[in-house]
C-alpha cells in the first residue's frame, strides 16, 4: 500500500501530468491498433510499451530493465531494423519492375521530400538531426531507425521522436496520402488506365536482380550496404527456390515477431521527459511535411513525364514511390477502383513501391555517406 500511495503522489507532481499524458498516447496507439487495425503488429506493442514506460518508478526501464536491454541489444546497435529488412525482402515480388523497369524512376522521384525536409530542418536544429529527420519522409520505419541511431545515437532527446513519426506516418498511409493525391491530381488523369503487360522473367534474373542492385547500391553509397544486403538477402531466400519453409518463416514469423520487439523496444524512447517538448511537435510537423512532398514529388514526376509520352501514366502511381510496402501501392489501387471499378492499377502501383523501398534505402545510406 505503501508503494502505491507513493506512486499516486508521483502523479501529483509538477511533472506527473507528463505520465498521464503518455498513457494517453499509448491508449490512441492501441485504438488505432485495434479499432482501425492501423498496422497492429507495430502500434499495439509501441502503444503498450509507452504505458508501461511512463509509470513512475517503472522497472521494464533503466540500468537492469528488460525493454533497456532489449532496446541496447536490438535497437541501438541497428540489429532489429536489419533483421526485419531479411523479411520485408522475403515479402517483396520485384516481377512488376522487372517487366517495366522505368517503374523504378518512380521509386526515385518519392524521395524528393527526404532531401528538401533535410534542407528546411536544418534551420531549426543540427544536420546530423535534420538529416534524421528528413528520412522520416521515406516511410521506412527501418531505414529512419538506422541512420537516426548511427547520427544521433540512442541519448539524443529527439531519437524517440523520429522513431515515432516515421512508424507513425507509415500507419497512416490511408488517411494521409488520398487527399494529397487528389488534390495534385485531375479526375481526368485519375481515369487513366494502365493495362498490365506481364512478361515472363526467367529465374536466373529473378536471383540476379538482389545480388547485382546488392553492388551497384555499395559502389553508389556505402553505407547503404548492411540496409540494402539484407533487404536483398530476403528477396534472394524467396527467389532462389531451394529455401521456401525459410522464406515464409522470414516473410511471417521472423517480420512479425522482430516488429513487435520493435515496437515494445522503440518506446524506451517515449519516456515522458524525452518525449513531450517543443521539439517533438516540430518532427512530428516536419515529419509530416516531409511525407506529403514524397508522395507529392512522385505524382508531379509522372505528370511531368506525361507531358512528353504518347501512353499516358495516371499519376496516382507516382505516389506509392514511397517506401511503405505494401500500404502505398494498395491505397493507389483503391483509389483507381474508386474512380473506375474496371481501372486496375495494382501491379503497376506495386512495382513502384518496391522500387520505392530500393530508393528509401539508398537514399538513408547516401545520407550517411555525406553526414559521416
Amino acid at each position: 500500500m505503501d508503494i502505491l500511495y507513493e506512486s499516486i503522489l508521483e502523479l501529483f507532481k509538477a511533472d506527473g501530468w507528463k505520465y498521464i499524458v503518455m498513457w494517453i498516447i499509448g491508449g490512441i496507439l492501441i485504438f488505432l491498433a485495434i479499432k482501425k487495425e492501423m498496422e497492429p503488429t507495430l502500434l499495439l506493442p509501441l502503444g503498450f510499451g509507452t504505458i508501461m514506460v511512463n509509470l513512475p518508478g517503472s522497472g521494464a526501464i533503466g540500468e537492469a530493465g528488460p525493454l533497456t536491454t532489449l532496446f541496447n541489444a536490438g535497437i541501438a546497435n541497428e540489429l532489429f531494423p536489419l533483421i526485419l529488412f531479411i523479411g520485408i525482402g522475403a515479402m517483396i515480388d520485384f516481377g512488376p519492375v522487372l517487366s517495366n523497369p522505368k517503374l523504378m524512376i518512380f521509386g526515385a522521384a518519392a524521395q524528393f521530400g527526404i532531401f528538401f525536409t533535410f534542407c528546411l530542418a536544418s534551420l531549426f536544429f543540427e544536420l546530423p538531426e535534420a538529416a534524421s529527420i528528413g528520412i522520416i519522409g521515406a516511410a521506412d520505419g527501418p531505414t529512419a531507425i538506422v541512420v537516426a541511431m548511427k547520427l544521433l545515437g540512442q541519448n539524443s532527446s529527439i531519437t524517440g521522436a523520429i522513431m515515432v513519426a516515421a512508424y507513425s506516418y507509415m500507419a497512416l498511409v490511408p488517411i494521409i496520402q488520398p487527399p494529397v493525391i487528389k488534390l495534385m491530381t485531375t479526375k481526368k488523369e485519375r481515369l487513366i488506365r494502365m493495362p498490365y503487360k506481364p512478361q515472363a522473367i526467367s529465374k536466373t534474373t529473378r536471383i540476379l536482380f538482389p545480388i547485382v542492385i546488392t553492388i551497384i547500391a555499395g559502389l553508389v553509397a556505402k553505407e547503404s550496404v548492411a540496409l540494402v544486403g539484407f533487404l536483398m538477402f530476403g528477396n534472394l531466400i524467396r527467389e532462389c527456390g531451394v529455401l521456401d519453409s525459410l522464406s515464409e518463416t522470414a516473410q511471417k514469423v521472423l517480420a512479425n515477431l522482430v516488429t513487435i520487439f520493435l515496437g515494445l523496444t522503440i518506446a524506451v524512447q517515449m519516456q515522458a521527459d524525452k518525449f513531450l517538448n517543443l521539439s517533438t511537435l516540430l518532427i512530428l510537423a516536419l515529419g509530416l511535411f516531409a511525407f506529403i512532398f514524397d508522395t507529392a514529388g512522385g505524382v508531379l514526376f509522372a505528370k511531368l513525364l506525361n507531358l512528353f509520352l504518347k501512353e499516358k501514366i495516371n499519376p496516382m502511381i507516382g505516389a506509392a514511390g514511397i517506401s511503405a510496402f505494401p500500404m502505398s501501392g494498395r491505397v493507389v489501387h483503391k483509389m483507381g477502383l474508386e474512380e473506375d471499378p474496371q481501372n486496375f492499377l495494382l501491379m503497376q502501383s506495386i512495382g513502384v513501391n518496391v522500387s520505392g523501398q530500393i530508393a528509401s534505402v539508398i537514399a538513408g545510406g547516401l545520407i550517411l555517406g555525406f553526414m559521416l
